[in-house]
């Protein structure tokens, strides 16, 4: 389950702004990273930059949108029962990009990013009216809610630094928590038309 992409489509400079501030964070961290310096990767001048995004908060937000939309992304899940492996694979790919990873994060745990559902909400919701209609409502918003919880940035980011965990062990607690999640709708599973 990939994250939804909204907004207006980004030009041709705004993306080589963004991936330019991308490599440098992956480089440099994101604190050590001028609008100069950007505009020098990006092929542009330094004043472009600054047109395009006035703040350092604008940059960061649009970097970390961008970074999660094209650098994270992931196949689309059919199944709500899908989800378990698509967040292993998620938490792996994290973790082979890991300042890219803590920009997500951060910027999403600040709230930064503003009153925006999370990312992956709408396709929660539609897997589960495909295959667990009856669930009643509160069961449902704690699905979604635990689901769009441990399909983040922002867990790979609290097993790394609060637990000390590895690549695989990451991986595996997170699908874990997933799977736990799921279970106690399994039973619930509406069958297929036709089946």
């Amino acid at each position: 389950m990939g994250p939804a992409v909204t907004g207006p489509a980004l030009s041709g400079t705004q993306t080589a702004i963004l991936a330019a501030y991308a490599e440098l964070i992956e480089e440099l961290g994101s604190d050590d990273v001028s609008y100069r310096v950007i505009a020098r990767r990006a092929g542009i001048a330094e004043r472009t930059v600054f047109r395009n995004y006035p703040t350092r908060v604008d940059l960061l937000l649009a970097t970390a949108a961008w970074i999660e939309a094209t650098l994270f992304a992931r196949e689309e899940s059919h199944s709500i029962f899908d989800l378990p492996l698509a967040i292993r694979d998620a938490m792996q790919r994290y973790d082979e990009r890991p300042e890219l990873a803590h920009v997500v994060a951060e910027t999403a745990m600040r709230g930064v990013s503003g009153a925006a559902p999370s990312p992956g909400r709408a396709r929660l919701e539609q897997l589960l009216d495909a295959e667990v209609p009856a669930l009643d409502a509160a069961r449902r918003q704690a699905v979604i809610a635990a689901l769009s919880h441990l399909d983040s940035a922002g867990t790979w980011v609290t097993f790394r630094r609060e637990f000390g965990m590895d690549r695989r062990d990451i991986a595996d607690a997170a699908a874990w928590a997933a799977e736990a999640v799921l279970d106690g709708i399994r039973g619930r599973v509406v069958p297929e038309r036709g089946a």
